[in-house]
């Protein structure tokens, strides 16, 4: 049988397969109604004077079933919207703008091998994925009014194509939907134009410290949760159940596991991990008798083929469109570059993920963790962990294939020789890590780990280049200083170092301006005295009450603009040494003109310069999320965004209004003690509701501004305290 027709019955087949599962418009039966019912009836849910939903059953699934129900309550509009982008159907929702992040999405992922997993799955966890879609459809099963875009029935294998729960889950080894945009654009013969790298994307991150018992006041490890991702991403939940799951912390809206938090015995953070987990191919293609071919290892092999239909929103109709994807045995094609087409190598969704992010979450011990992290299954975190134990730990990254360190793989390899291919996986102990430093304290800032933990941090010349390829940054630069010296933390102290407002960007670029500025001419002297004496005698913190953090913020943002792109997304990490590089090579009249500028531009947008950070960078929480306005209630923010080096990042833009309004950075926050009982405290971007009407809306804004957390209700006899709610899902 030709190839052709091997891979054409292996989708009729898959197809076939697949008929039980496709209805998203299917109808619930009586049988599945009825066991929605019994389920919801072995679910308690207490919601706290916050809001926040505390989870009870007598097992996993349960409290799974109950999980997905609430997180529905709370915002199904988020759950539809995660899974249109992970299942590559934003475009039946938004239209052709999502068409390429789309085709990237499914050449990438199939749901037939989620379908085929889910099948394969052992029971008791198909059973955690059953109660995933039985929840959701459960709530869209009670509530008519709510009318989903796209998905008016849940599928439990959709759980298998979201099995990370980062802001950054898709892999693409530095392909960008440009790339694929124009590949699969223009028709199905383009070889690929010469590459150029475009601008930096917008810097997000996050921070995770953990404290040793021997630094902490208390004796006990101490762990600082502190994501960087667009406000409201996740949501604050605790989970509970007969069998043994205990566990508190954010959740990626529809997941239905924590994805940053802690159990009664230890507590987990992940950080985006710029570890080079995903490799470009470039591969040596020919078209021969209308069939494509691509070289390797001497030979010329089939490229296969598959049809991807998609549905696009035009109007109040849909359009279907059909794309040839093609693929070899890398991967598949998402783009070209100098004449060659590439292929994407990734580990981008898998069982083993899904499971791995399970089980960290029922570890007791750091063996347990260790164990459940040994599964190798994701590909885009950093971890920073603590425990009852008095144990402290990192690892950077996870699944790490093995492969040869002379190569560069943070550029496209040769496609066409088996030298390039991977060798299996590095094992956990392999991978870059740091367990139980005599320093007494572990940082990662989504930078070097080999700085991570002062002199116990691990010997970068032990470790090939590809498992952690990133530079420096100044929250990093920031954290390092605060954590070296630290002694007797508690967790307000902690809370207080997590929230420091120092810029340690203008280390380095103010002492440039001041010099440009000893240089230039009186004229310029003369009309900049002013704002380079307010520079001056500015301690660095951002405030509300302060000008010389508005000016030092516009004039800094236009310098940072003036950075050359980087090559690669590995080296748009080296933040110190791309601005000092910068600071090295930028001519003077440019820091003088760029001050002038800012000056000028707040002058024109607010009327004068000395305008105080706190009058235009606003809080705001509009009731359909979008709609800013200066002539609605708001309150002012004294941080910035981490660009410059900042801790507690709030990232904020005027939204067609004058004043600026807070989108992205700080997000669920936690500190916790790891001791005989659990001590923590939290903070929400404003609140746990999506409902404006509610209290509890934004009653968490004033306290998340000024780094004031709530104390964790975790164990049932202070939740039940503090209940405001109590009941069993749709009952």
């Amino acid at each position: 049988m030709s190839k052709t027709n091997v891979v054409a019955m292996k989708y009729l087949f898959l197809m076939l397969i697949m008929l039980p599962f496709a209805g998203i418009a299917q109808k619930n039966t009586k049988s599945a109604i009825a066991r929605f019912e019994a389920e919801a009836r072995a679910v308690t849910i207490i919601r706290d004077n916050w809001g926040i939903p505390h989870i009870y059953g007598k097992t996993d699934a349960e409290a799974v079933f109950g999980l997905m129900y609430a997180e529905c309550e709370d915002n199904f509009k988020g759950i539809e919207q995660n899974y249109l982008y992970q299942l590559g159907k934003l475009s039946e929702a938004d239209g052709d703008k999502s068409l390429y992040s789309d085709i990237q999405l499914q050449m990438i992922a199939d749901t037939a091998d989620a379908i085929r997993d889910y099948q394969a799955a052992q029971p008791e966890f198909r059973k955690l994925m059953d109660a995933f879609a039985d929840g959701v459809n459960y709530y869209l099963y009670k509530h008519p009014e709510v009318k989903p875009a796209v998905f008016q029935h849940f599928e439990p294998w959709y759980a298998l194509m979201f099995t990370d729960g980062s802001v950054s889950a898709t892999v693409t080894g530095g392909l960008s939907l440009a790339d694929t945009r124009n590949f699969y654009g223009k028709g199905d013969e383009k070889i690929g134009a010469v590459y150029k790298p475009g601008m930096d994307e917008r810097e997000i991150g996050s921070n995770g410290f953990a404290i040793a018992p021997s630094r902490s006041a208390s004796g006990h490890a101490l762990l600082y949760i502190n994501p960087h991702v667009p406000f409201y991403f996740r949501s604050e939940v605790q989970m509970v159940s007969g069998e043994g799951l205990n566990v508190y912390g954010a959740v990626t809206w529809g997941q239905f596991f924590v994805y940053q938090g802690f159990n009664q015995h230890c507590g987990w953070m992940h950080t985006s991990s710029n570890a080079d987990v995903g490799d470009l191919y470039a591969e040596k293609v020919i078209k021969k008798d209308g069939q494509w071919f691509y070289e390797y290892n001497g030979t010329l092999k089939p490229v296969t083929s598959r049809k991807l239909t998609l549905k696009v929103k035009t109007g109040d109709h849909t359009e279907e469109k059909t794309i040839t994807g093609y693929y070899t045995h890398h991967g598949p094609v998402l783009g070209s570059r100098d004449g060659k087409w590439l292929t994407l190598k990734a580990n981008n969704r898998s069982y083993n993920a899904l499971l791995e992010s399970w089980l960290i979450t029922k570890a007791n011990t750091f063996a347990q963790y260790k164990k459940a992290m040994g599964l190798l299954s994701n590909g885009t975190n950093n971890t920073v962990y603590a425990d009852d134990q008095g144990n402290i730990a990192f690892w950077y990254g996870n699944f790490m294939p093995k492969r040869d360190p002379k190569l560069d793989w943070t550029l496209p390899v040769d496609g066409t020789t088996p030298a390039t291919e991977w060798q299996g996986l590095h094992t956990l102990d392999e991978i870059v890590h740091v367990y139980n430093p005599a320093t007494g304290w572990i940082e990662n800032c989504n930078s070097t780990p080999y700085i991570s933990s002062g002199k116990s941090s691990p010997d970068k010349n032990k470790y090939p280049a590809y498992m952690a390829p990133d530079g420096q940054n100044y929250r990093a630069v920031n954290a390092i200083k605060l954590l070296k010296d630290a002694k007797n933390l508690t967790l307000d102290g902690l809370i207080a170092k997590g929230y420091d407002h120092y810029l340690a960007a203008f280390d380095v670029l103010l002492p440039a301006l001041f010099k440009a500025y000893d240089m230039a001419p009186d004229s310029d002297k003369q009309r900049l005295a002013e704002p380079i004496a307010v520079l001056k005698q500015w301690d660095k913190r951002s405030a509300i009450n302060s000008v010389a953090t508005t000016l030092a913020v516009e004039w800094g943002t236009l310098v940072m603009r003036l950075m050359p792109p980087a090559q690669t997304g590995e080296a748009s990490t080296y933040q110190t040494d791309r601005v000092n590089s910068l600071v090295t090579n930028l001519p003077p009249r440019r820091y003088i003109d760029n001050l002038a500028q800012a000056v000028n531009d707040l002058n024109k947008r607010y009327g004068t310069w000395k305008t105080s950070w706190g009058d235009i960078n606003r809080y705001q929480r509009p009731a359909d999320g979008v709609s800013f306005s200066d002539s609605q209630p708001s309150l002012p923010v004294g941080q910035t965004s981490s660009l410059f080096g900042q801790l507690p990042s709030f990232v904020s833009r005027t939204m067609n209004t004058q004043k600026r309004y807070g989108y992205s950075g700080n997000s669920f926050i936690a500190a916790v003690e790891f001791g005989t009982r659990i001590k923590a405290k939290t903070i929400e971007t404003g609140g746990e509701s999506f409902n404006s009407a509610s209290k509890n809306y934004t009653d968490q804004a004033g306290m998340y501004i000024e780094g004031k957390f709530k104390d964790v209700f975790f164990y049932k006899k202070d939740v039940l305290k503090h209940a405001v709610k109590t009941y069993h899902p749709g009952m």
